[in-house]
């Protein structure tokens, strides 16, 4: 039968698919409206589907502080490319989920997938949704959600890196400052008593050898070592490293001429530790082409 481009332009405003997969779908039901939305809605998934095992490194991160400053969520999502990760829909999908965390008694990535939200009766079904939107597999990578206590503090980087900082002081400008600093420097843990053990003796050995090796006297390679492995570990601590925007004091000072404590701290850079695949750019649009015929 023949297909109207008025009936297609309709499906498109209902459906908001491709100009050539609303005539498909009309063709294929007959121009049956509602049998049409319906090809689409499992063309796709389907399409969702067949992406499902594509790398998702790209994306960005958010904060999210409830209105009482009860809780606090931190989110990463993730999508194929930064193209898409600039994406309006992209950008709500993110948004969404995170108004849906703080919002919820979601506590795990199982709980968030299986709840419901807005149009959709779970998260998976709207993620399988904006995947057959944007053409790109995504990903919900990982998400915290605090409570708080003294002050939060949280700092964005174009979107790429995010860091909360908890206090148990009240000074949310220091706070500030201090997630400010953590998604500048990455530092991976408070301070040096939380230093996994094992690692400190790893260090010991290599600083050791290396000593040897440059001929340092016996009686002083503890010393020497000693000096260096408190050096290197401190920049490893929040509060050993150098305040971002005042290089003559570290942060432990800066904490304690404010009087505060940090009592935890967590920062996310998208895409951190997922192993991405080399690709080349002529032979991944060599193909696009070839799927697209």
């Amino acid at each position: 039968m023949g297909i109207s481009a008025t009936e297609v332009k309709k499906l498109r405003e209902l459906t908001s698919a491709g100009m050539m997969d609303c005539k498909k779908a009309l063709i294929e039901s007959n121009g049956d409206f509602e049998k049409a939305k319906l090809f689409l809605k499992e063309k796709g998934q389907s399409k969702a589907d067949s992406k499902s095992g594509r790398t998702t490194a790209q994306g960005l991160v958010s904060i999210k502080v409830s209105i009482d400053k009860q809780l606090a969520v931190i989110l990463e999502v993730n999508c194929e490319t930064d193209f898409a990760a600039k994406d309006q829909q992209f950008i709500d999908f993110s948004n969404n989920i995170l108004e849906l965390i703080i919002e919820g008694e979601i506590d795990d990535l199982d709980s968030l997938l299986s709840s419901s939200i807005k149009d959709f009766d779970t998260v998976q079904n709207y993620k399988t949704h904006v995947i057959s939107k944007l053409g790109e597999n995504i990903s919900l990578r990982r998400f915290d959600k605090v409570s708080i206590k003294g002050a939060v503090g949280s700092y964005i980087h174009a979107d790429k890196i995010a860091a909360i900082a908890l206090l148990d002081s009240d000074n949310e400008i220091l706070a500030k400052d201090i997630a400010m600093h953590i998604a500048a420097s990455n530092p991976n843990y408070i301070d040096q008593s939380e230093i996994p053990t094992e690692l400190l003796k790893e260090e010991s050995r290599i600083l050791e050898l290396q000593a040897k090796e440059e001929g340092k006297p016996q009686e002083i390679i503890e010393k020497i070592v000693q000096g260096k492995l408190n050096k290197k570990m401190s920049q490893l601590t929040l509060l050993g490293q150098e305040f971002i925007k005042d290089p003559d004091i570290t942060i432990e000072q800066l904490l304690k001429d404010s009087d505060s404590k940090v009592d935890s701290f967590i920062r996310y850079e998208v895409g951190d530790g997922i192993e991405q695949e080399e690709v080349n750019f002529a032979d991944e649009v060599k193909a696009q082409v070839e799927a697209s015929q």
